[in-house]
């Protein structure tokens, strides 16, 4: 087991080296200038494409909102977060924020995309990086490498931390055994995904606003009851993420790579995960899914990250290690993660607030694997051509994958998660930066037409965009009508 958890943490620390930091930054800021700040400006917009909830083919963009929010709103948002104060302390926070505000345009950027080269396939819409890869980009090689890191990220190295956190948590509360409690998700999970992603955006509809609600009013409650010590934990957020606060001064570039590592898995801004479940969402334009996902990322950064790091810095239960492995700040004994936040929040509620924290993290993390494996069985299917046998080997893998979290260790758990998005990043990156001039020519496409009083339309063709299986079919014909109707 040892030799297979340096292996991993080895590779992990190649892919996410600083130079896919810094990628992930600069992308942010590339795309924020060349959309001229879309994802601030159009805030109004966001909310307003949040009321089409209906969808004849594929699933509405609310449900796939509610989807790639149960996605991301997982064990990044608050396992995630003690792990970057530890490793990068609070500064870290700071870094996730910036890469929520600049990464929203890379997220909506890579949505636009998987929308417009999304395909229609036994009466679902299906589509991602692999695909604007292989159609757009015409590298077969390139798609086909996205395509196996998502098999082996969201679909192999990811789902055991999530179900991880389910065995610590009932553990801690209930005094459950790890083994139970995994093989009881596991079964849940497989009678979920059997179902297909319209089962899945139905299913995620229903739970991701609730479980952010309920974690959002837990926060607020321990904000309030640490009113006055807010000043003080902003300050040392803001301090430390520029190493101006001396404590933390020694671990600056473990500061800003934690912020960003942690900001990435926790909102997949830039991991190309997000669009593949917009790409299964019904639209008329694809710039319109592009900023519903945009939202998604604000809602799990700037809230919900924002409430786990307000619940764990302001109860005072984290560690933070300094770069020659010495303590800086020591004031709990329980490992990094999830306990975290779960003691935090029995010292602010009692035994009971632990265990509804422990309830509400099985709402995280079902909705988080449900997301998973769509993301995982979209590229399957790519990688064998649609074959049914895909579908089947990538249900077996992710069921392993998911009872694994009853039976591996936290630190190879977060190794091998990291190692998953790491690897998308890379690959979905290249092909977003590759394409932006493609991105950028739809989404003034979109803001011409709203600028002229009209329901945006998309026609792939006026884009050089391909479209055999007819997913744009309808909004092609309104277009076209409606053209027609000005002359």
């Amino acid at each position: 087991m040892q030799a297979f958890v340096d292996v991993v943490t080895k590779i992990n620390g190649w892919v996410w080296a600083l130079p896919l930091v810094i990628l992930c930054l600069i992308t942010g800021v590339y795309f924020t200038i060349r959309f001229k700040g879309v994802q601030f400006r159009s805030i109004g917009d966001m909310f307003r494409l949040l009321r089409n909830n209906t969808s004849e083919d594929g699933i509405s963009p609310f449900q796939a909102f509610a989807t790639t929010v149960g996605s991301r709103v997982g064990m990044g948002n608050i396992s995630g977060v003690a792990t970057a104060i530890f490793f990068g302390g609070p500064g870290a926070v700071f870094w996730m924020w910036i890469l929520a505000l600049i990464g929203a345009a890379s997220a909506y950027a890579e949505t636009v995309l998987a929308q417009a080269y999304k395909d229609r396939e036994g009466g679902e819409y299906i589509g991602g990086p692999q695909a604007f890869i292989s159609k757009g980009l015409k590298l077969k090689p390139l798609a086909i490498a996205f395509a196996i890191a998502a098999v082996l990220g969201p679909g192999t190295l990811m789902p055991g931390l999530q179900v991880y956190s389910i065995c610590s948590t009932f553990e801690n509360a209930f005094g459950l055994g790890q083994l139970l409690v995994g093989s009881i998700c596991t079964v849940l999970i497989c009678a979920v995904v059997w179902g297909g992603i319209k089962r899945i955006g139905k299913v995620a509809e229903l739970l991701a606003p609730v479980m952010c609600v309920i974690y959002l009013i837990m926060a607020i409650i321990v904000m309030g009851m640490h009113f006055t010590e807010l000043p003080a934990v902003f300050a040392t957020i803001i301090k430390s993420a520029f190493g101006a606060d001396q404590m933390f001064a020694g671990i600056l570039g473990a500061t800003v790579s934690w912020g960003v590592k942690r900001g990435v898995y926790s909102n997949e801004a830039g991991q190309g995960s997000g669009a593949i479940v917009a790409a299964a969402a019904e639209c008329d334009h694809p710039a319109q899914q592009g900023l519903v996902q945009a939202l998604s990322i604000y809602i799990d950064t700037i809230l919900v990250c924002s409430a786990s790091a307000m619940i764990i810095l302001l109860t005072g239960n984290y560690n933070v290690q300094g770069a020659d492995g010495s303590m800086i700040v020591e004031n709990v004994s329980t490992e990094y993660g999830i306990l975290w936040a779960q003691d935090g929040v029995i010292q602010a509620f009692g035994s009971w607030g632990g265990k509804l924290l422990a309830i509400m993290i099985v709402l995280f993390v079902f909705t988080s694997l449900m997301g998973y494996y769509y993301q995982a069985e979209s590229n399957m299917k790519f990688l064998f051509k649609g074959k049914k046998a895909g579908t089947w080997l990538m249900r077996i893998i992710f069921m392993v994958a998911v009872f694994s979290g009853a039976v591996v260790n936290g630190e190879v758990i977060w190794s091998m998660a990291d190692l998953g998005v790491g690897l998308m990043a890379w690959f979905n990156l290249i092909g977003v930066l590759w394409l932006s001039n493609k991105a950028v020519a739809i989404c003034k496409d979109y803001d011409k037409q709203r600028k002229a009083g009209q329901d945006p339309l998309f026609d792939p063709a006026k884009f050089g965009i391909e479209d055999p299986t007819g997913a744009w079919s309808k909004q092609k014909a309104l277009l076209e009508q409606r053209e027609k109707g000005n002359k």
